[in-house]
């Protein structure tokens, strides 16, 4: 492998890496709604900041399409879910493809 290869081959597998803890990042988020947190909690600040700015367009999107999901479950984490999952099987299908 070349140095270019091996500098890619390391890019591709800190994104998956990347992906991968902010899909958990949003998971945990999602399961810390079900309850009362305190909203002035460090970790609960934490998860919102580094979720609102994905999860707000998404959200806005699937009120526009379905106004009635205003007052029902919040689905916007679920769909940036799936969202990371289908990037991350492009991802894997081009390190494949490349022999990365």
């Amino acid at each position: 492998m070349t140095v270019a290869e091996n500098m890619t081959a390391i890019v591709l597998r800190l994104l998956d890496l990347a992906l991968n803890v902010y899909m958990w990042v949003i998971i945990v988020r999602a399961l810390i709604s079900w309850v009362s947190p305190d909203p002035y909690n460090p970790i609960v600040k934490f998860l919102h900041r580094a979720t609102e700015p994905v999860l707000a367009p998404i959200r806005r999107w699937l009120w526009g399409m379905v106004p009635a999901m205003r007052f029902g479950m919040d689905l916007s984490p679920l769909v940036v879910i799936m969202a990371i999952i289908f990037l991350q099987s492009l991802l894997m299908s081009f390190i494949q493809e490349r022999g990365v």
